[in-house]
């Protein structure tokens, strides 16, 4: 499961740039005064085998892709679409066989745009209903907007959060913004236990995805 981009370029930075979302300061997550994103580059590959294929070679099986689940809103091609979030992590705790009161932490898309992460607070307030959404960290503040390569870093990010125990922080961040009201775990990361968690991948035309992976250690 390979990804890689390479957006630090001329003609991708003035496409976007064009478009009014790029920060003029840094990245600043779910942050009061936020003004947008920051490109990124890099690769990120995650390699998955049964659990059955591990075994077999003698592992101790860690870290299980326990759920997934995929929306395509196709609402607009830059605005974020309430519903279509939802429905992607609706459907990934369902495959998982599990409820949101199971998640421990959330690794948000949380691009630092003012749209984006004011529709990615609603979604989760709506997935949890009556029960406090769950620590929630973005680590685009420190990794930038990768592209293609974002799910994949994001995910290696929450897989080493379960294994460590620590959730990473959301960097940058300035101020509370009324409209992001969740606890994102600001400046630094935070020692907890996460058996599930959450990450979070929503793209241009309304492409969302939720991955959930479970602590099997805890089995």
């Amino acid at each position: 499961m390979p990804s890689t981009a390479a957006p630090l370029s001329a003609g991708t930075l003035l496409a976007w740039d064009a478009m009014k979302i790029m920060s003029r300061t840094a990245c600043r997550p779910f942050s009061l005064g936020r003004d947008g994103l920051m490109l990124g580059e890099g690769a990120g590959i995650l390699v998955l085998e049964t659990e059955a294929h591990a075994r077999d070679r003698g592992l101790i099986p860690a870290i299980e892709v326990a759920g997934f689940g995929f929306s395509a809103d196709a609402g607009d091609i830059v605005a974020p679409n309430l519903d279509g979030m939802t429905r992607a992590m609706s459907l990934a705790l369902a495959d998982a066989g599990l409820q949101a009161g199971d998640v421990a932490y959330i690794n948000a898309h949380g691009t630092g745009t003012r749209a984006n992460d004011r529709a990615e607070t609603q979604a989760l307030k709506r997935l949890f209903g009556d029960r406090p959404v769950p620590p929630t960290s973005s680590i685009k503040g420190v990794t930038g907007h990768a592209l293609g390569a974002a799910g994949a870093f994001e995910a290696i990010a929450t897989i080493m959060a379960i294994e460590n125990g620590i959730a990473p922080p959301t960097a940058n961040f300035d101020a509370a913004d009324p409209e992001c009201d969740i606890d994102c775990i600001p400046h630094q990361g935070r020692a907890m236990p996460i058996p599930v968690a959450m990450s979070n991948s929503f793209a241009f035309g309304g492409l969302n995805t939720a991955l959930v992976f479970k602590d099997m250690r805890s089995n």
